[in-house]
């Protein structure tokens, strides 16, 4: 855990402005890929979209990440047939936000509802990186960056689900880990939106 510390404050210190390339650098897999793993918006709405299917548990622990994903392709796709959707990086930074505050308080919904909620911010997720696109290769950049989206839901998922083993071995800190985690998240949204 103690190596892992260092990494994961690197992690957090990336800024959301260094998840975008100059235009003319999309269109490969890796820059896809990429693409979500250098911006702390995207990091932090990802993680909590897994840490909060780890804490439904049961179909949740793919129904709410495949949701997200799901939807993040249709807004990515709606974003490049050229249609304007409004308020677009506010939401995002509401994701985090809200997603960040269900994972603290360990908001427990019907999954359905849960993969609903997810699948709202996703739209605004994906048409984000249609829109940053431009006239690259969509399939590719597309790839990437539903990849790195997948493993950053796996990512949550495993952290939330080693969490709640240790607490139910009797452990509290386990379950302090994962909602402070969330409340961390929030509080980073918050601090995005008005830094």
């Amino acid at each position: 855990m103690k190596r892992l510390l260092p990494v994961l404050c690197l992690g957090l210190a990336a800024t959301p402005a260094l998840a975008h390339l100059p235009h003319g650098q999309y269109g490969s897999v890796a820059a896809g890929f990429s693409h979500p793993l250098f911006g702390l918006d995207h990091i932090l709405a990802m993680i909590t979209v897994g840490l909060w299917a780890s804490l439904l548990g049961g179909g949740a622990i793919w129904a709410v990440p495949a949701a997200f994903v799901a939807v993040m392709i249709a807004g990515f796709g709606l974003a490049l047939t050229g249609v304007s959707l409004p308020l677009v990086e506010p939401m995002i930074l509401a994701s985090i936000v809200v997603l960040g505050l269900v994972v603290a308080m360990a908001v427990r919904l019907d999954v359905r509802t849960c993969a609903a909620i997810v699948a709202v911010f996703a739209l605004f997720h994906g048409f984000a990186h249609g829109t940053e696109l431009g006239g690259a290769g969509s399939l590719r950049f597309g790839t990437g960056f539903v990849l790195a989206t997948v493993l950053l839901h796996a990512v949550g998922v495993a952290v939330g689900l080693a969490a709640a083993l240790i607490a139910r071995r009797g452990d509290a800190r386990g379950r302090v880990v994962t909602r402070g985690l969330g409340a961390g998240a929030a509080l980073a949204g918050v601090a995005l939106a008005f830094g």
